[in-house]
């Protein structure tokens, strides 16, 4: 006897986009942010201060993404990897 099961795309789209979802996932990436800048390494704070969360909509919900902006943000991430660590110890 096979299984199958019909998922309702609209109740999860729904669910997936309601305000306490996006509110969860913001806090998310606002403390996984403030972790990123708490260990950045600091020359001129450029990298730091360019550490932002944004918004992505994605096709069936909204995302928060920890996003470096300035221009040697790779060359610190290859060479520190603070954001992954960030992500690590926010436990997000």
């Amino acid at each position: 006897m096979a299984v199958r099961v019909e998922f309702n795309e609209r109740f999860f789209d729904g669910v997936l986009q309601s305000a306490g979802v996006k509110a969860l996932t913001k806090a998310a990436a606002e403390k996984a942010l403030a972790q990123a800048k708490a260990s950045a390494p600091v020359d001129t704070g450029d990298y730091r201060d360019g550490l932002k969360v944004e918004e992505v909509a994605r096709e069936h919900r909204t995302t928060y993404m920890v996003v470096g902006h300035d221009r040697k943000t790779m060359l610190i991430e290859s060479k520190t990897g603070n954001l992954a660590r960030a992500l690590k110890a926010a436990k997000v």
